[in-house]
């Protein structure tokens, strides 16, 4: 069997529609017209992801405001002052907080997975956001009326919705994005944030069946915006333990990356269960230089020295583009450098006769 290939998630989004959708939220854009460009992007992304000869597409997020605040996109109790999160080169991006309860999705990620489907026959899979990463939206000083508690049994029931969801509406695998987990490791070093953050997780992957789990993953990176990141500097040793923890049976791993690549692999090896499969990210997605199919054969050569070939998969460190303003990376090197993994890891399987 062919070592499998699955992308994150997000293609960054044509220079129109990022200025659509920055002139629809100041009331200058129609509706109309931000929904012509958004399906036009949406068309063209499902094309050329096909045109790369991918086993498994994505949507590329075209239609998201970021891959983080999807569900909470015109929410009207929210206060635009809350976490913020520093990028290594200075610029940040702030996550807004909650104003007032009870918490509800204003749009699962099945909305997402059902418009892209109309576009195409092949395996699509669609990515969510983690329950962790939304529970940093309840105030530190608490709401009238609604407790932290309460919040949470919402947030819990709403995640596993998401998820559900697109199981139901025929995803080839639904992919958590748990993208904070590093960077909880930053803001507590003692590790209890991100125990509190896999906890968090497993109450929502622990409400599926073994055999939908089959069908769930986790991502993990140090963030990627703007070319840059929020966490690089924080040792995978302390985060890859936990993260096999989490009730999922696929993990995809930003490593393409990584200064010491073969000291993360003996740590997945050490860490990781039997069962559990690593898609490795052996594209640099921050790099603008376009991976040549014979790296990233290279990488998964190397991995395979470590990991036993029949649990690998590859996969791109990051999301071209996880956030709609992002244009650090243009389209035409996103697809390119998504070709040159799918074409590597080709030859990975023909040289380890898989």
């Amino acid at each position: 069997m062919a070592m499998p290939s699955e992308p994150i998630g997000s293609i960054p989004r044509p220079p129109e529609l990022i200025a659509a959708m920055e002139g629809f939220a100041r009331g200058e854009v129609s509706a109309e017209e931000l929904e012509r460009l958004s399906s036009a992007a949406l068309i063209d992304t499902i094309a050329r992801f096909e045109a790369t000869g991918s086993p498994v597409i994505t949507d590329g997020e075209q239609t998201k405001p970021s891959f983080a605040t999807y569900p909470i996109a015109g929410n009207p109790h929210l206060d635009f002052q809350g976490v913020s999160i520093p990028f290594a080169d200075g610029h940040f991006r702030q996550l807004p907080v909650l104003t007032q309860g009870p918490f509800r999705y204003q749009t699962h990620a099945e909305t997402y997975l059902k418009r892209a489907r109309e576009l195409t026959q092949l395996p699509l899979k669609q990515a969510v956001i983690s329950a962790s990463a939304l529970s940093l939206l309840y105030p530190p000083d608490g709401l009238a009326g609604y407790t932290r508690e309460e919040f949470l049994q919402d947030l819990v029931e709403e995640a596993e919705a998401d998820i559900r969801g697109c199981l139901q509406a025929g995803a080839f695998k639904v992919q958590v994005d748990f993208t904070e987990a590093r960077l909880s490791l930053k803001l507590d070093p003692s590790g209890g944030l991100l125990q509190s953050f896999i906890d968090l997780n497993n109450q929502v992957l622990g409400r599926f069946s073994a055999s939908e789990q089959e069908r769930i993953g986790v991502h993990t990176c140090p963030g990627g915006d703007w070319d840059s990141t929020h966490s690089a500097d924080v040792d995978y040793a302390e985060l890859l333990p936990g993260l096999f923890e989490l009730q999922a049976d696929s993990f995809y791993i930003q490593w393409a990356s990584e200064k010491d690549p073969v000291r993360v692999l003996d740590i997945i090896a050490e860490h990781s269960r039997p069962e559990q499969m690593i898609f490795l990210g052996v594209i640099d997605v921050l790099d603008p230089v376009v991976e040549t199919p014979e790296q990233v054969r290279d990488r998964l050569l190397l991995a395979a020295e470590h990991i036993p070939p029949h649990r690998l998969g590859s996969t791109d460190d990051c999301g071209f583009s996880p956030f709609a303003d992002d244009t650090s990376t243009s389209r035409d090197t996103a697809f390119a450098k998504i070709q040159a993994r799918i074409r590597g890891t080709e030859l990975a399987t023909n040289q380890l006769g898989l």
